[in-house]
């Protein structure tokens, strides 16, 4: 079978590298602190790319995680998934590219005891040269709250 390689597979390519981050995160409207470390992005074959990250929790827990990504042509849309070796859930993700920036949409247990599943964005977006942004935002009855974001700088 013979793939397809098409512009949004190239923007993901823009992800591969060795990267720094550093971020913060907030929980039922309090600051639940800063953590950082690093992730390595490498492609499989041209369609997909493989984000391995590992640091430090706000509470300075070691942890690790892996992204898939990739871009499904019959679909129009990127796919991925996304695991935390902190977390128990997938997140499986579905989404599109807009220039700069890539929103991935979500599901996944709400912060705020909720019980069920409820609506995530992921959104990556690159900034200036060498750096990129990932905001998570949670869908609440009031609209979209920012969870979680991060700025990633390549390394070297």
């Amino acid at each position: 079978m013979k793939t397809d390689i098409r512009d949004e597979h190239r923007w993901l390519h823009r992800l591969i590298g060795a990267w720094r981050f550093e971020g913060g995160c907030e929980t039922e409207g309090e600051p639940s602190g800063r953590f950082e470390g690093r992730e390595t992005v490498r492609g499989l074959g041209e369609a997909w790319i493989i984000g391995e990250g590992e640091g430090h929790s706000p509470e300075g827990q070691p942890h690790r995680s892996l992204m898939t990504l990739g871009y499904d042509p019959a679909r129009g849309r990127f796919v991925g998934n996304f695991v935390s070796s902190m977390m128990t859930h997938q997140w499986v993700y579905e989404g599109g590219l807009s220039g700069e920036t890539l929103v991935l949409d979500t599901m996944g247990p709400s912060f705020t005891g909720e019980d069920g599943l409820v609506a995530y964005q992921d959104i990556i977006t690159f900034e200036a040269d060498g750096v990129r942004r990932l905001t998570s935002r949670m869908r609440q009855n009031s609209g979209w709250k920012q969870v979680v974001e991060a700025v990633y700088r390549r390394e070297g």
